[in-house]
């Protein structure tokens, strides 16, 4: 999912005004040590057990990105740049379930968080095959405590309550049928989602 503005990347707070980002640099395209978020999830993608098409899911205010995902070779889904929500079910109707998902602005996925999610997915309906069919895969919200964002300085946004804690969703989802499983991890790899400047600076650290 890459079709964001990345609106609030681009204010200042007074204390991380230099980390602000340039107002013509599409959110997909800001550089995290070095390589675009785009670049670094579809290297993340590629390097898992995914054995399905990647698509580079964006919208009307995201053309170089559109760009930039074709020379990475992927392919390009267009939206209307509706919001997250409205364009990931515009992407789902297009590619058809189960998919699994993964915002742009989560630069620090890495292969073995792809493969894990899609291993709870397949027996969270309690079978422990390996099938792919979707009738044995579940949708799954992988999930962060929100404690660990707080901790780390990392942009906190939507939170819920699952098992009688406060969890922020990753972004990284597995979208099958209608029953939903929240996996919880402590990987502080996904608790940062670049949506702020701070973010930005967070992210670099925890790269090196």
């Amino acid at each position: 999912m890459c079709g964001g503005r990345g609106t609030r990347l681009r204010e200042v707070d007074g204390t991380n005004d230099a980390d602000a980002i340039p107002p013509d640099r599409e959110k997909p395209l800001v550089e995290i040590c070095g390589r675009s978020m785009l670049a670094r999830v579809v290297d993340a993608l590629r390097a898992s057990g995914l054995d399905g098409t990647i698509h580079a899911v964006v919208s009307p205010q995201t053309p170089a990105t559109a760009d930039r995902a074709a020379d990475l070779s992927v392919s390009v889904v267009e939206t209307p740049g509706a919001g997250y929500v409205s364009d990931l079910g515009a992407a789902l109707a297009s590619v058809g379930r189960p998919a699994l998902t993964v915002p742009a602005d989560l630069p620090l996925l890495a292969p073995e968080h792809v493969d894990d999610a899609r291993s709870r997915a397949r027996v969270a309906d309690g079978r422990s095959d390996a099938s792919t069919d979707a009738e044995t895969v579940t949708s799954l919200t992988v999930c962060v405590p929100a404690v660990l964002k707080q901790r780390l300085g990392a942009s906190v946004g939507t939170t819920f309550e699952s098992a009688g804690r406060a969890v922020a969703p990753t972004g990284l989802n597995v979208a099958a049928g209608d029953d939903d499983t929240v996996a919880l991890t402590y990987d502080a790899r996904l608790a940062v989602n670049v949506n702020r400047p701070g973010d930005v600076a967070l992210a670099e650290v925890l790269c090196e």
